[in-house]
């Protein structure tokens, strides 16, 4: 049974979805003023790992991850490129959707954008000042945050805490309009040639908070079963995100809160973050790392917990990640002297292999356990491979189990190195003939010149093996 720690009630919960065999799952995505950085790919990432985890048990995953495509930042941001916000966000949509892409994250089930439901937006808004837990003051529309009763409780944080924090982040404006320092914006009004849409309040745009609470009621219904997001929104996003999505619709907003671990980097283990310029972006990483590498190491850390990022830990992911194709290949060349028919001892095994797998990713998705037990599964196919007498629906159901589960960390296994250079096939035959003449130096010699053209020699008691580095 499938456990997910729910940030929420702060334990690990047996996971029942509303509707039995669906899936309804609302993940917060980015602000498109820029490229994405590897913190926020690390959100997506783990959250698209436990989408697939979900269709692998027998789900279907109905997937909503927004675009926030008008706020403060992308104002300034069109400033200063002298374009237009609607052409900034498409400029950043698109690249966001070539970097996700590159990195092999499924495309969300539905992807809206904050401007495409500005009259939901509005209508919201209204239904809340119309239940007095929102009020409008020159074009402001704020939140009741204190009317709300279980305000702090996703976060941990008391109203007094609270309280504290949101009056030392408030500006004098806001002081002479709030009724509270903790109410929080559902509606801001517009500067002189800022974009704006008309409402009841005057020209203005949406507050960050509403649109997701909109968009995943719109989109998903009023109860769902998954929110997820970085830990940096738990407060105040997520909070808000509750308090007015609960306070409109009368019911409970989520089931279950999921929350991602931070990127960190440098010695001191400091959060990657657009603010402290400290970021990389996966727009200029996959230039310089194989997009497979960056998603495996990203993917085999479990969500919840930090991931400390370095040349070391991706050079350390892309050694492992080249184990497991090289035992895919391993079998499939042995193909070429394999029996017909198959092997039940070993096939059983394989089974419980899988079994493992399951019970490791149940435990609140721990792909750290469960890739372990893909690695014992490479070894007992690089064993069974190495055997003198081999049987082909083995070997198939080897590669089938293997492929299955490594796609759940949004890898893909092929199979690589088939060489049909024939100047490079002469060349291995020559150092086959040497290495049988005791001709060492000329053997090593073939090997030395055929690794500088990328191909990599392996000998093995099946005979001389070769692939592409």
């Amino acid at each position: 049974m499938l456990k997910i720690y729910n940030t929420l009630t702060r334990k690990k919960e047996e996971f029942q979805p509303i509707h039995p065999g669906v899936v309804n799952m609302y993940v917060c995505g980015p602000t498109v003023y820029n490229y994405i950085h590897i913190g926020n790919a690390r959100s997506a990432i783990a959250f698209d790992t436990v989408r697939r985890y979900l269709e692998f048990i027998g789900y279907q995953v109905n997937y909503v991850s927004n675009f926030t495509d008008v706020d403060d930042k992308m104002i300034k941001a069109a400033h200063e490129q002298g374009i237009t916000v609607p052409e900034l966000a498409d400029k950043y949509i698109q690249a966001f959707n070539e970097d996700t892409a590159a990195i092999n994250i499924e495309p969300a089930t539905k992807h809206p954008r904050a401007t495409e439901n500005i009259p939901e937006i509005i209508q919201f808004v209204s239904t809340l000042i119309d239940k007095g837990y929102a009020y409008a003051v020159d074009g402001d529309v704020y939140y009741r945050a204190r009317k709300f009763k279980d305000y702090g409780e996703l976060s941990g944080q008391s109203l007094d805490d609270l309280e504290v924090g949101a009056s030392e982040h408030v500006s004098a404006d806001e002081v002479n309009k709030k009724e509270d320092p903790l109410d929080f914006a559902l509606w801001k009004p517009a500067k002189p040639g800022e974009i704006s849409w008309d409402s009841p309040w005057g020209k203005g745009r949406p507050g960050w908070h509403i649109e997701c609470s909109v968009m995943s009621t719109k989109y998903l219904g009023k109860t769902i079963d998954i929110h997820a997001g970085g830990q940096d929104l738990e407060f105040p996003h997520h909070e808000n995100e509750i308090a007015q999505s609960e306070a409109a619709t009368g019911q409970k907003f989520v089931k279950y809160w999921m929350h991602n671990g931070f990127v960190t980097i440098g010695k001191d283990d400091e959060k990657m973050s657009k603010s402290l310029h400290n970021f990389i972006t996966v727009h200029d990483i996959i230039k310089e790392v194989d997009p497979q590498v960056l998603r495996f190491f990203m993917a085999t850390t479990q969500y919840r917990r930090p991931i400390q990022y370095s040349e070391d830990n991706l050079t350390d992911a892309q050694n492992n990640l080249q184990h497991l194709q090289t035992a895919f290949n391993n079998l499939e060349y042995r193909k070429q002297d394999a029996v017909a028919g198959g092997d039940a001892a070993v096939e059983k095994q394989l089974a419980d292999f899988k079994q493992r797998f399951i019970t490791a990713m149940d435990d609140d998705i721990n792909v750290q356990n469960g890739i372990a037990v893909v690695y014992e599964l490479t070894k007992s196919a690089n064993v069974y491979a190495e055997q003198t007498t081999v049987a082909l629906d083995t070997l198939n159901q080897y590669q089938a189990l293997l492929k299955q589960l490594v796609s759940i960390f949004g890898v893909e296994l092929t199979v690589t190195g088939q060489i049909d250079d024939e100047a490079i096939q002469k060349l291995i035959q020559q150092r086959d003939e040497a290495r049988k003449n005791k001709d060492f130096a000329l053997s090593d010699k073939i090997r030395d010149d055929l690794k500088t053209k990328g191909i990599i020699i392996e000998d093995t008691p099946q005979g001389t093996r070769y692939r592409k580095e």
